[in-house]
């Protein structure tokens, strides 16, 4: 019978819309925009609710004698313009006698509602500046929005940040990346500064952000700075990592060993073949990535050491530095050798971090510079939010991920799986 009531209320429902959209059409009515018929049904249902509340604040409805006793009692209205996503919108607030009436839908000296800062947050997300924001809800909207309204707006976002950055994490990851992206602060002059995104995978196949940290003044971090960051996500529960992957940081690798002392540090292989094509000319890329590829998929390191003489050998008169480049990583690149494919795989792929450096990148380059550290931290945060968490990427990576777990947990002897125990 249940069944039969909700889809009776379901058609009830479609028809009502039906008939409210037709009437609008029939008399010329827009559906969005000043005066449409959006404005008017939130117009409509927002009276309503406040209307309600108040009824159950005082305990009867208007019009009832039980509101003849002298107690408190409906007191008039109030005209009050809310921002929403139909365009501003004004509303009758109803108020009590003795002032007690607190609303719950539209709270005293509330200006927006709800879906108007999830929607600023959302657009903030996709890379547009506060002013472009502005833009967007006046042209679309109707609404005059200034840009410390939307910095104010976005700035709630901070106290969620905060819980993000310091919630607890898994006990255990087979692989964490950790990656950077420059930024320009204007902090008395413009200057780039980096933020460091520690990407992981999980023991199940997925991929979570662990946080983020922005780097300090100067010419680089130290093993101070990675050891600070480093204790900070042990702190938050892991205990253990099989492989850290960076891009040559210095000090990196001497806090993961003070941190966790079985973690393999591996360089990255795709950025250390980009930083390879950054002293090449264009027209060489392509023979250049050629002559690599015998180098980082040798079977060993005694065969990686003969192609790596080969391609020295062939480029090295003209590219020294390239060489220079690949012996100063060679400490960090070796361990890579070691591994099944199922885990060169993992280590080597550009989806796991680049479509989240991507995204990351659009929100920043939109900025240009920031005010502050924080404002940059905020914007990186937002873009973050915004990757979708089941997106079809990390299925396919997760449907791809036995074959690598398997593989894991042999060359690791088991860590994964005593971690998690």
């Amino acid at each position: 019978m249940t069944d039969v009531t909700a889809a009776v209320t379901d058609a009830v429902d479609e028809e009502l819309v039906r008939q409210l959209t037709e009437r609008a059409r029939a008399e010329g009515l827009q559906l969005a925009g000043e005066g449409g018929l959006l404005q008017k049904l939130t117009k409509l249902v927002m009276e309503s609710a406040l209307d309600g509340e108040l009824d159950d604040h005082l305990g009867y409805g208007k019009h009832d004698p039980a509101g003849r006793d002298g107690g408190n009692s409906r007191n008039g209205r109030r005209s009050k313009t809310l921002l929403t996503e139909a365009g501003p919108v004004e509303i009758s607030v109803p108020r009590d006698r003795d002032g007690s009436f607190e609303p719950r839908i539209v709270a005293k000296r509330q200006r927006r509602l709800t879906g108007v800062d999830d929607l600023v947050i959302s657009l903030s997300a996709k890379g547009l500046t506060h002013g472009e924001i502005a833009a967007h809800l006046a042209e679309v909207y109707g609404a005059e929005v200034s840009k410390q309204t939307i910095s104010t707006i976005t700035d709630r976002v901070l106290e969620g940040m905060g819980e993000w950055q310091n919630r607890p994490l898994d006990p255990v990851y087979p692989v964490i990346f950790i990656d950077c992206v420059n930024v320009k602060i204007r902090d008395g002059q413009v200057a780039n500064r980096p933020i460091y995104v520690a990407l992981a995978v999980t023991v199940d196949g997925t991929r979570e952000i662990l946080g983020l940290w922005a780097g300090e003044h100067g010419d680089g971090e130290g093993a101070k700075y990675w050891l600070r960051v480093l204790t900070e996500i042990k702190n938050r529960g892991v205990a253990d990592c099989c492989i850290l992957v960076c891009d040559g940081l210095k000090g990196l690798p001497d806090a993961v060993a003070a941190v966790w002392p079985q973690t393999v540090v591996q360089t990255c292989i795709v950025h250390l073949l980009r930083n390879s094509f950054r002293y090449a000319s264009k027209k060489d890329w392509s023979q250049i990535a050629k002559d690599l590829k015998p180098v980082y998929t040798a079977p060993s390191e005694a065969a990686a050491l003969d192609r790596f003489a080969e391609f020295s050998g062939k480029w090295e008169k003209r590219y020294p530095a390239i060489i220079g480049l690949w012996t100063n990583a060679w400490a960090e690149f070796v361990p890579f050798l070691q591994f099944d494919n199922e885990i060169r795989t993992v280590i080597c792929t550009t989806n796991a971090i680049e479509s989240i450096n991507a995204r990351i990148r659009r929100a920043v380059n939109a900025r240009g510079h920031f005010p502050t550290e924080q404002s940059a931290l905020k914007c990186v945060y937002l873009a973050i939010m915004s990757l979708d968490p089941t997106g079809k990427g990390r299925k396919r990576w997760s449907n791809r991920w036995k074959a690598a777990l398997n593989a894991f947990e042999i060359t690791f002897d088991g860590r994964l799986s005593a971690g998690r125990s």
